[in-house]
Order: structure tokens, then sequence, then C-alpha cells
């Protein structure tokens, strides 16, 4: 079993409880309230500079020219296609500028920055490369059951599944996961101990920040 797996296996009920929520699920149908959407890409807005550099610092620590190009290639995607999705669902859910400068972050949005923030100073690539097999991987998972999402779907839900299923992604994914296994052969014990409690972290992570766009009001 690969060093992701064994890892997703041992969070097996987070993991679960965060690509199978009730959230994602009204998403997809399309009951979910603006008012929760709204709060929510707020929130992962914030994430965006975060994950940009965590992202970058893969690109940068990648062993070989091979290994970076495709993360370097889903860097122009979150950076383009991604980042025009937000400006264009907060244009569409009324949410200027101001109203999200003014929104606080979250406890779990900010534990979250943190995360990724730690992950990208770390100068491990492995450590890198475990919060990304987490934020991409379980983000592939919720969203592959509902692609290609209803066409009667509103763009900022419909594009959010787009965006994080189909074969491109799952490229992407698939990459990311083979760079995170192969690193994690070259640790030692304590590195696999501080790179899996990342992991772990991440996981945990991604099914609470579900939980509070749910409950947000």
């Amino acid at each position: 079993m690969s060093a992701s797996e064994t890892l997703r296996q041992a969070c097996l009920e987070d993991w679960q409880a965060a690509t199978q929520h009730a959230f994602t699920a009204q998403l997809a149908d399309g009951s979910l309230p603006k008012e929760k959407m709204a709060w929510y890409l707020i929130q992962d807005y914030s994430f965006l500079e975060n994950f940009v550099r965590l992202l970058a610092s893969a690109v940068a620590k990648a062993p070989s020219l091979a290994d970076a190009v495709p993360m370097a290639q889903f860097l122009g995607v979150v950076t383009g296609p991604e980042n025009t999705y937000f400006q264009r669902s907060f244009e569409a859910l009324g949410i200027s500028v101001e109203a999200r400068l003014a929104t606080p972050l979250g406890d779990t949005t900010l534990a979250f920055n943190q995360v990724m923030a730690k992950a990208a100073d770390s100068g491990c690539y492995a450590e890198i490369m475990a919060v990304l097999t987490v934020a991409e991987w379980s983000y592939l998972t919720w969203a592959t059951p509902f692609n290609p999402p209803a066409k009667t779907l509103p763009f900022y839900f419909a594009e959010w599944i787009s965006l994080h299923a189909g074969p491109d992604f799952e490229a992407v994914v698939a990459h990311i996961r083979q760079q995170f296994d192969a690193a994690w052969l070259d640790l030692d014990e304590g590195e696999r101990e501080r790179v899996a409690s990342a992991f772990k972290a991440a996981v945990t992570l991604e099914r609470r920040f579900f939980e509070d766009a749910f409950t947000a009001r």
C-alpha cells in the first residue's frame, strides 16, 4: 500500500466526513443556501495566497524538471481560471471587496493557512507534498461523484465541481500523490512522524472547514 493510501486509511473517519459532507451534497444539487456558499468562498479565497506559495514551493523543490512541470502547469490553473472563478462568483453573489475583507476568518481557516505556510516554509518536499495531497485528493474525491454537474446549477456551484474533477484534475492528483509517495521513501522515522502529522492535520481541517461552512449563518 502506498504511503498516501496508508495515511488516508489512518484518518479514514475524518477523510470520509470531509469527502461525503452535506455541504458538498447540497452544493451539487443546488439546495445550498447562497449565504453559506458566500461564506465558504470568502474563507476559501483566503487560502489562495498560501496555497500558491505551497504549490510554488513544490515546483521549486521537485527532484527534476519532469517532476516539476505538471505542478507548474497546475499553478497556472490556480492563478488563472480558478482565481477568475472566485472573482466572477463574488460578483454574482453580491460580495463586494469591502464585504469580503470585512468578513472575519474562522479559526479553521486560520489554522489551515498556518498548516500550508508551515509546510511551504519547512523546505521539506515530503511535507509540502503531504499537504498538497490532502488538499487536492480530498477535493477530487468529493467532486467526482457529482461530475459533470447538473446543467441547471448556477455557475458558482457547477464550476466549483468541474474545477475539481475530470481527467485533467485526476492527472494532477495522481502526480501529486506519486511525488509524495516517492518522497516518503527517503524519510527517516522522525521525519515520517512529522510528515504524517501534517497529513493528518490537513485531513482534520478539511472536515472542520466543511462543517464550519455548513453551519455558517
